[in-house]
């Protein structure tokens, strides 16, 4: 289908044209259009070209309506206040234009990006043998937002969970395993990922115990190390038992997330071993990194120490081992010559803001990063308690990923099950929809809060059907499905002809920056946009229902255009909530 024009870009064509003809010096001028609540637009940019063409705003205001073209789209324009330009669309226009993004059933009229390219999205990465907590959520739920709503804008997007999974721990583990064989088997064909984890805690204090108490035990974890980093099959065998077992239990907390991960993204710290001896060798042979009391060292003129002295980023230690700098640098490299990115994300706490801001400079005077090829950390938050400091258990200890889950789906099943004789849902429709409604409620709560920003986790807040949540937005969803059930033969039909009261006009036109909302939150990496434009189309949608009757409208026609307004209302929620990673059920 052909792209579809948006008001505000008819609108701004129009405005450039008669801005050309009132001053033909002024090139091509931008009329600094944007909505308002005197009219449907308002263009600021009179002002500004008044100025430099030392000319009367409201004088060059009232030449440049002149030469404006009214009619087909522009309904009225009138000068106001000191050179500004109320604008207000026909009501054709505007349903013509929602016409035509509701014939382009897939996209909504939603355009490509004009310059799509390829990016590595670094998200989601849990620890080998540790459990997924509440830090985890924010990196797997921004992460997966993003990379929905840049494939949806034609963006090549590859997916990697570098996981961490080397390491020191690793040898305690293995010599543990290697004297109880048996600790990680199972006696089940099928284990679930709670067992999985269950399995791997035991082990895992039972090891550190050892390690503290008994130092025999404590020098042969250390050679196992050894024997790890060296690629010994046996040491290398026991340590895969640890990966795998570990996947059972991540893809469990994953799929409870409604996300998809899959296994060939899982590039963890270890995928970027035999990587590691030839970054070292290029950052050393270039100059980049310089050794320093028999550390390989980036010295930064702005990273001081508390004392004043250069703090530098070790890429290998004095002892010959890598640091995760190595790991992070190789991974760069990777991700740039073999899977040829032109973007590098990664969705990372801001706590760690420094390390990246460091390895991403390293590898920019390595020549890895340059102005074609760009990495960006997309830093996140801190989760909350009620209480406004980090969210802990009563215990104080860090809330377990797959309890919060379970628990918000609980509530949200309370909440769905309480509506459900009136809509006369299934015991199977509430329990699918408790899950739908209680996972959206999680996501829909971090994505709708700036990713830099901390947030309170309250799930009492979560599942309210009232407010900026995901509850309301999913309800506003069914309620027009269950609106066109009800709607027997008449079907939703688009009526430029009629006239369109306030609160259609006023949906209309938000629908209309569907698109524009979708590209701009591709380019900036900033979901909370996008939530928040479905929440305004919710809340619009709202009074709507409120001022203008669907199936009681005064005439046939009447009534299938607001079909048809509703209609495209359920598809732009439906869309934008599936780029949240955020289901719509049919019936709440």
């Amino acid at each position: 289908m052909a792209p579809v024009t948006s008001l505000s870009d008819s609108v701004q064509q129009h405005l450039a044209t008669a801005l050309s003809a009132a001053l033909p010096d002024a090139g091509s001028a931008d009329p600094l259009l944007r909505r308002s609540d005197r009219a449907d637009f308002q263009a600021n940019g009179i002002l500004a070209l008044a100025k430099k063409a030392k000319a009367n705003p409201r004088e060059l205001a009232t030449q440049v309506v002149s030469q404006v073209v009214a009619g087909d789209v522009i309904k009225e324009i009138e000068v106001s206040g000191p050179g500004f330009l109320n604008i207000t669309i026909s009501d054709r226009a505007i349903t013509e234009n929602l016409a035509a993004r509701y014939a382009d059933t897939d996209r909504l009229g939603v355009p490509f990006a004009e310059r799509p390219g390829t990016t590595v999205i670094d998200y989601a990465q849990p620890n080998v043998a540790k459990e997924m907590h509440v830090g985890h959520l924010r990196s797997a739920v921004i992460g997966d937002a993003v990379v929905q709503i840049l494939e949806f804008t034609g963006e090549s997007v590859v997916r990697r969970h570098h996981i961490g999974d080397w390491g020191t721990q690793f040898g305690m583990l293995i010599q543990y395993l290697d004297e109880h064989p048996h600790e990680l088997d199972h006696k089940a064909a099928e284990v679930t990922g709670e067992e999985a984890m269950s399995n791997l805690d035991r082990l895992y204090k039972a090891a550190r115990g050892l390690f503290d108490s008994d130092e025999e035990f404590k020098t042969r974890a250390r050679r196992r190390v050894v024997d790890l980093q060296a690629g010994e099959p046996k040491t290398l065998a026991m340590w895969q038992k640890f990966v795998d077992e570990s996947k059972i239990y991540f893809f469990s907390v994953f799929e409870k997330l409604d996300m998809e991960v899959r296994d060939p993204d899982i590039v963890g710290e270890s995928g970027y071993n035999d990587m590691l001896a030839e970054t070292c060798r290029l950052l050393e042979e270039s100059g980049v990194a310089v050794r320093s009391e028999g550390a390989l060292c980036v010295f930064f003129e702005d990273v001081k120490g508390p004392d004043g002295k250069p703090v530098p980023l070790i890429v290998q230690k004095s002892d010959g081992g890598y640091g995760y700098a190595a790991t992070d640098l190789s991974a760069i490299r990777d991700r740039v010559f073999n899977l040829k990115a032109n973007t590098l994300l990664y969705v990372v706490d801001a706590r760690q803001a420094l390390h990246f801001r460091m390895v991403f400079e390293t590898a920019r005077r390595a020549g890895w990063l340059n102005d074609d090829v760009k990495a960006q950390q997309l830093a996140f938050g801190t989760v909350l308690g009620k209480d406004g400091k980090p969210f802990k258990t009563r215990a104080g200890e860090t809330v377990k990923l797959q309890d919060l889950l379970d628990e918000a789906v609980d509530r949200a099943t309370t909440v769905v099950r309480e509506k459900a004789e009136k809509v006369g849902l299934s015991e199977r429709e509430i329990v699918e929809n408790g899950r739908y409604v209680g996972i959206g409620a999680v996501k829909y709560a971090d994505l709708s809060t700036s990713a830099v920003r901390d947030y309170k986790f309250d799930l009492d807040q979560m599942v309210s059907l009232n407010g900026d949540t995901s509850v309301y937005l999913q309800y506003a969803y069914a309620r027009i499905q269950s609106i066109l059930r009800k709607a027997g033969e008449a079907r939703p039909t688009a009526h430029p002809e009629l006239e369109l009261a306030p609160a259609e006009r006023a949906m209309g036109l938000h629908l209309d920056q569907f698109a524009e909302t979708v590209l701009e939150v591709a380019s900036a990496y900033e979901p909370h946009k996008l939530a928040a434009y479905l929440y305004q189309l919710a809340t619009l949608l709202t009074t709507f229902y409120d001022q203008c009757p669907v199936l009681k409208a005064e005439t046939p026609q009447q009534m299938e255009n607001r079909l048809f307004l509703v209609d495209l209302t359920a598809r732009t929620l439906h869309q934008g909530m599936a780029l949240l990673g955020i289901r719509t059920p049919e019936r709440l």
